[in-house]
């Protein structure tokens, strides 16, 4: 009798076990798409300020057009990128095209001195900063997710439930710096 006792604890600890660690994968999944959720909220935003910048520069610098489409284009499949890797490789063709036009502003003294372009240049500095603060915590969440996926006892039930690994978000080599946009 009490060998059935026995067993019966056993198996309640492995069920116990088993719910608890099922409950973290399904945890650390849903950290994994919040922190996606917040690098995706924060290139929007720069998206929508990008028009603005163009616009404002465009009356002092309208002979610079290829450089402007180059922005748009880059912006445009930036915005359509769907998987991570899709959007990593996106957004490292964005911030070269910004970093060109970046460099054709600075030939414009005059634009230096614009109010609206003072404030759209903070802003776009400041979002740069959060965006790699975002990217940093979603490599992060990836990593716990990665490794409690891989390690025992996780590796059984995530296999046995299908959870797979998640790709990091991979940018340029230095884009982990914001780009410099002093005047």
């Amino acid at each position: 009798m009490s060998v059935i006792i026995g067993l019966i604890i056993i198996i309640v600890i492995f069920v116990l076990i088993f719910i608890s660690m099922y409950n973290s994968l399904i945890q650390l999944r849903n950290q994994v798409k919040n922190a996606w959720s917040q690098i995706d909220v924060q290139l929007k935003r720069r998206y929508d300020l990008i028009p603005n910048l163009l616009e404002t520069v465009k009356g002092y610098a309208a002979h610079e057009k290829e450089t402007f489409q180059n922005v748009v284009e880059a912006r445009s499949k930036a915005m359509s990128a769907n998987s991570i890797q899709e959007k990593s490789s996106a957004e490292n063709a964005f911030s070269g095209a910004i970093s060109k036009f970046l460099l054709v502003v600075e030939n414009y003294p005059e634009l230096k001195a614009n109010e609206n372009f003072l404030q759209l240049q903070a802003q776009l500095e400041g979002t740069e900063n959060r965006i790699s603060v975002e990217r940093k915590k979603f490599n992060e969440t990836v990593q716990g997710y990665n490794t409690t996926i891989r390690q025992f006892p996780g590796n059984i039930i995530a296999g046995f439930f299908g959870f797979v690994q998640k790709e990091y978000f991979k940018a340029m080599a230095g884009a982990e710096n914001a780009p410099k946009v002093e005047f």
